[in-house]
């Protein structure tokens, strides 16, 4: 597009903009002019429809997807309604008719099975994943399988409803047309088909299991709970026994099923969890009934214009409560609303059993990111290297991926033995091959920072004389002295421009906190992020590394004997002169022919005049 006809387009869209009203209504952007078959890009809704569409177009839009839709739009179409709460409501609906390119995408293709209570002269209960209307009641459709077959086997326990397919009419049950199947004669069914069970006591029993397809089982069971305690007044204890069953069944069921209070009758909770990159966002739903969990659901919406929180959760709370049929009239929700529902009331919660069910919602909000999270990078588990990376990237500014990293240990005691560890890591991973250990050589007693400074440099100054790839990051066992020391060499002797950060630890020892930059400043880190556990996991591995390479070291000089200086013995014949003589002692005592003996005269006559010249150096 030239200059000139993008000049002319926008002239176009502004001569639209300041015609329109106003007043609350939705807006429609085409890719084309609509007398040229132009395609909707995009739905939206305004309280002040001039207002919020001159917003795209006579300011500077900062976000770029929003720029890029700006570029797009051709015409534009508006709707004026009445009130805000049916700008919204037209909005859903348009964007379910047209699915424009740029409108939020729900990321769910699937169909949930509904539980049908048909319009038989028997009705039969059953679950089911095609809606006919023609065909009975409905109620659902259940995300959630087990939850639905837990209410399925409730319902076949309590008012055992017929199982079997045939079309049964009262004509046929008075010809003896039906015989009994399995069903009744392992006492599942009650012998509707034979008249063993009258019709109305067999409608009265699928009303009550329609009871508690609504969620009103606590209203059931007191109802239960009556008919029994009367009937048993009466002395008719069969039929009170059989009422205490199904009630003990209701109680036993509420008893599993009820999160909160059942004073909260009928209530819609939703919440919203973002991604890392805000690219997808989880809602959540729960619907409640009676304090018990009827209905629960975690969405996920793709962003398309970087949208906020709220702009999702107001597409998506209708667009949810119309595939689930609810009717509540109070929606339990994270923050506050501008916009307003029609039949229904926005509600943030401070405290009580309110506040209970939006951290039970968010909750799974957060689960299920998480195991969206944790199933692509089962998929694929170098995205999940490379997205710790740019986490890593993005926390500390750096020029490019963090690919290896390395990190340095020191181990002595009191001085003695000193040594240090270089470990790498490559894409998030351990590189073992690359490990390094190092016997501290130029510094004398516990002095760390020297050491830091020692392998820093005998590191570094090989990688570059080698034109070896040099580490994309550094990580110092320790902080802000550790990452000064280092800093030092790398920065001001080697010349070399390496990102340095360190891992300090709290008073008990355990790695809290991220250093970065110069001066050292602390990052900002869940310390129960993933990130963080692989930098300290990182840190555990260098100083197991150090360390175990410390005990190989000292446990050597442990085991030293004298023996091992005599030139020319080595550790077998030393072997063996121990087991003939068991202490040094009596090896220095032996003559040479005893020591020829265990060990050949060659041999022997080596030990005989070391230890001979030994005793000729203490005497005088």
């Amino acid at each position: 597009m030239t200059k000139e006809e993008n000049e002319k387009r926008l002239a176009y869209l502004k001569n639209i903009v300041l015609n329109m009203p106003e007043k609350p209504g939705s807006y429609q952007y085409y890719d084309d002019l609509r007398e040229n078959g132009g395609t909707i890009i995009y739905v939206g809704k305004a309280k002040n429809l001039k207002r919020r569409v001159s917003s795209y177009f006579h300011r500077e839009v900062d976000r770029y997807k929003t720029k890029v839709l700006v570029s797009k739009i051709r015409d534009i179409s508006y709707t004026v309604v009445n009130t805000e709460e049916d700008a919204l409501l037209l909005e859903n609906s348009l964007i379910k008719k047209y699915n424009p390119k740029y409108n939020v995408l729900l990321k769910d293709g699937k169909t949930y099975p509904s539980i049908l209570v048909t319009n038989e002269y028997f009705p039969r209960i059953f679950k089911t994943r095609h809606i006919d209307r023609r065909l009975g009641t409905y109620f659902g459709p259940y995300p959630h399988i087990s939850a639905m077959y837990n209410i399925l086997e409730l319902i076949h326990k309590a008012f055992k409803p017929r199982r079997c397919h045939q079309p049964i009419t009262q004509e046929g049950i008075d010809a003896g047309k039906y015989k009994p199947c399995l069903e009744y004669h392992i006492h599942n069914c009650e012998g509707c088909c034979i008249g063993r069970q009258s019709r109305e006591d067999y409608l009265e029993n699928i009303r009550q299991a329609k009871e508690v397809l609504k969620g009103n089982t606590r209203e059931l069971s007191e109802w239960l709970y009556e008919r029994m305690m009367a009937n048993a007044k009466l002395l008719k204890f069969e039929e009170a026994e059989r009422l205490k069953e199904r009630y003990l069944l209701m109680q036993d069921f509420v008893s599993k099923s009820e999160v909160v209070s059942h004073t909260i009758t009928d209530v819609d909770v939703f919440t919203i969890t973002d991604d890392d990159n805000r690219k997808n966002a989880y809602i959540n739903y729960i619907h409640v009934k009676n304090g018990t969990i009827n209905q629960s659901f975690t969405y996920e919406y793709k962003r398309k214009l970087d949208e906020s929180d709220e702009d999702l959760l107001l597409q998506a709370i209708p667009e949810i409560r119309d595939r689930f049929g609810s009717t509540a009239k109070e929606i339990i929700v994270p923050f506050e609303m501008e916009w307003k529902m029609k039949d229904a009331d926005f509600f943030v919660p401070q405290r009580g059993d309110k506040k209970h069910l939006l951290e039970l919602s968010e909750m799974n909000g957060k689960q299920y990111k998480f195991d969206r999270l944790k199933q692509s990078d089962k998929l694929n588990p170098e995205q999940k290297q490379t997205r710790l990376m740019k986490e890593l990237q993005d926390k500390l500014h750096l020029a490019k991926l963090p690919y290896q990293i390395e990190c340095f240990d020191n181990s002595n005691i009191s001085g003695t033995d000193a040594v240090a560890g270089c470990i790498v890591y490559k894409g998030m991973k351990p590189s073992r091959k690359d490990y390094r250990k190092y016997n501290i050589k130029t510094v004398t007693g516990p002095d760390d920072y020297a050491s830091m400074q020692e392998v820093v440099r005998r590191r570094y100054s090989r990688m570059k004389e080698e034109g070896t790839p040099l580490p994309d990051l550094i990580i110092t066992d320790g902080g802000k002295g550790q990452m000064d020391v280092v800093r030092e060499v790398v920065e001001d002797e080697l010349h070399l421009n390496i990102p340095i950060a360190g891992l300090a630890k709290d008073d008990k020892h355990r790695t809290n906190e991220l250093l970065f930059g110069f001066p050292p400043q602390v990052i900002g880190m869940k310390t129960d992020s993933e990130l963080f556990h692989i930098l300290t996991q990182i840190q555990d591995e260098v100083h197991r590394y150090a360390i175990t390479f410390h005990r190989d070291k000292r446990s050597k000089h442990a085991l030293h004997s004298e023996l091992d200086d005599i030139k020319g013995i080595g550790s077998k014949t030393a072997e063996a002169l121990l087991k003939a003589f068991k202490t040094v002692k009596s090896i220095k005592g032996a003559t040479l022919e005893q020591l020829a003996t265990a060990i050949g005269t060659a041999k022997a006559q080596l030990v005989y005049d070391h230890f001979q010249e030994g005793q000729q150096g203490e005497e005088a």
